[in-house]
């Protein structure tokens, strides 16, 4: 049987069908994958309100002390930069795009050397990675820093330190912190004003602890 003269004419059209077809399966699924791109929310950093500027001498009636503030001892989860919430039992989790702008320990670390520093009460404050030599050594293990989320929400702050005389190597002081801080809002950023408002109460709670004990136990002048 004699083909006829126009199929192949309609073998090529069906061919540049097939061809059109996968050119624009392409640009969709290029397109597509664009948008998904452009959709990704930017990471957000938030950090913690240091306290006020730090003297530029010790006060006149400072004590004949010079404090170090070593090691805070802590869960992976608080030396990463990533926000930390929790639920009323023991599940945790962290958020994606929520995060700290340094790791959770070392911003609340800081915040106890520019507060004990801030007083003018120590001849100085220094960390004990600095070098320094001191009289006392404060070490301690921060718990918790992290949104609870209970009813109320709360942002919750946790920790244990614990002072030590270099000279005997003994503990002197010891103080435990744990409160949850009413969150006013249901985003983060109220979270982490809370959390915030928790560390500066217990910077505040730490100095006047050892203000107790320095004032019960006075350091002989050097």
């Amino acid at each position: 049987m004699r083909k006829s003269l126009f199929e192949p004419k309609n073998e090529v059209v069906a061919m540049n069908a097939v061809k059109t077809i996968s050119t624009l399966g392409l640009f969709f699924a290029l397109g597509f994958a664009a948008a998904g791109c452009g959709a990704a929310r930017p990471s957000k950093y938030y950090q913690l309100t240091p306290p006020t500027a730090s003297p530029t001498a010790p006060a006149q009636d400072a004590l004949p002390v010079t404090l170090l503030l070593g090691p805070i001892y802590t869960s992976h989860l608080y030396r990463e930069d990533r926000i930390v919430y929790s639920s009323e039992t023991q599940q945790m989790g962290t958020y994606e795009t929520e995060r700290w702008s340094e790791p959770p320990v070392e911003m609340f670390r800081d915040v106890l050397v520019r507060k004990l520093r801030g007083s003018g009460r120590y001849r100085d404050v220094n960390s004990l990675r600095s070098g320094a030599k001191g009289d006392f050594i404060l070490r301690g293990r921060l718990y918790d820093f992290k949104e609870v989320n209970a009813k109320p929400l709360s942002a919750r702050l946790s920790f244990e330190l614990q002072m030590q005389d270099t000279k005997t190597n003994g503990t002197v002081w010891a103080h435990v912190y744990n409160h949850d801080e009413p969150v006013s809002g249901k985003d983060v950023a109220s979270v982490v004003a809370a959390l915030d408002r928790n560390v500066q109460r217990a910077a505040s709670e730490v100095a006047a602890s050892l203000d107790e004990y320095f004032s019960a136990h006075p350091p002989a002048a050097k």
